[in-house]
């Protein structure tokens, strides 16, 4: 039998306070098989303080593939090709958006800059997705987008499983579009301007923007 993960210790400390640790011991134990990402990247978006996050961006899960997982939603490790689809979306939009033009799948400069790039749930089975969505993971990252959203962060939220947070945030903090998947990407995220429309509100709240 594996010997279960010790997701507790593996937790940046800061945030053992707006989680249930209670939960997270539960899906220690349940972690048995194998899963993705790694167990060092398994909370990499939580490396940003609670009070330091500035804008979130929700994820489904990572990856299901151990080369693109890293631990931030719609990231991959830098230098990996290809991008996945999604990704390639929104380095479309971001460029439709703001003229910026990137190739770089790697989003840690987001994440440095108070982007939190949280993904419901925080593992999944390799060439599985969707498949540790019954272990509990989507309560305890509700935990976290509650803090982040108490203390006054911006949601972008993109498709109907991200949306299910909105109402964590006050409205003018909430920036929703269908996701940036080949399947939806036409039907409403592109044109959206997410990144341009959270800069603007984040002047508005007297905060520096984001380098997207």
């Amino acid at each position: 039998m594996p010997v279960p993960v010790d997701l507790i210790s593996l937790l940046p400390k800061p945030w053992h306070d707006f989680v249930d640790l209670n939960l997270l011991e539960q899906i220690s134990k349940n972690l048995v098989s194998s899963f993705i990402p790694e167990q060092q990247s398994i909370f990499r978006a939580l490396q940003i303080p609670p009070d330091q996050v500035k804008v979130v961006i929700v994820g489904q899960d990572p990856y299901p593939n151990a080369k693109h997982a890293m631990g931030l939603a719609f990231s991959i490790p830098a230098g990996a090709q290809p991008l996945p689809k999604s990704l390639k979306n929104i380095f479309t939009e971001l460029n439709d958006d703001l003229v910026i033009e990137r190739s770089n799948g790697d989003l840690s400069d987001w994440a440095n800059q108070g982007v939190l790039l949280l993904n419901r749930s925080l593992t999944v089975e390799p060439g599985k997705s969707d498949s540790h969505s019954n272990l509990g993971w989507q309560d305890f990252t509700e935990k976290i987008i509650q803090a982040a959203a108490r203390n006054g962060a911006l949601a972008i939220l993109w498709g109907n499983e991200a949306q299910k947070v909105s109402n964590l945030f006050v409205d003018e903090d909430v920036f929703k579009s269908a996701h940036p998947s080949p399947l939806s990407a036409y039907r409403g995220f592109f044109g959206s301007k997410p990144f341009s429309k959270v800069n603007n509100r984040l002047k508005e709240k007297g905060l520096i923007p984001i380098k997207w």
